[in-house]
């Protein structure tokens, strides 16, 4: 029973991190550009990363780009969780050779 709580809370630890990796690091991203618009002659470019980065976001959540940024984690943690079962499928495996 144990070996299925490690597994379970591993799995669930695995995908709540890489669901919240890109919502930090797109968050994060927007962050910094808005700090950066403040310099005095970056205003221009910094507007257009940043109008291109939620142009972007919008293309996956079909015009809404929160939901483009929830579509785009959800993909992530989904992978994680599957990167995470195989782990612990070849961990399995190893320990009955050895």
């Amino acid at each position: 029973m144990t070996i299925f709580s490690n597994f379970f809370r591993s799995l669930v630890l695995t995908t709540i991190f890489s669901f919240l990796v890109p919502v930090f690091l797109v968050g994060g991203l927007l962050l910094v550009l808005s700090l950066f618009s403040y310099v005095p002659g970056l205003q221009g470019m910094i507007s257009d990363v940043s109008s291109q980065i939620l142009h972007f976001l919008a293309t996956f959540g079909s015009g809404n780009s929160l939901n483009g940024l929830f579509i785009i984690s959800s993909t992530c943690g989904f992978v994680g969780a599957l990167f995470d079962i195989y782990v612990y499928y070849r961990y399995q495996i190893l320990r009955t050779d050895a």
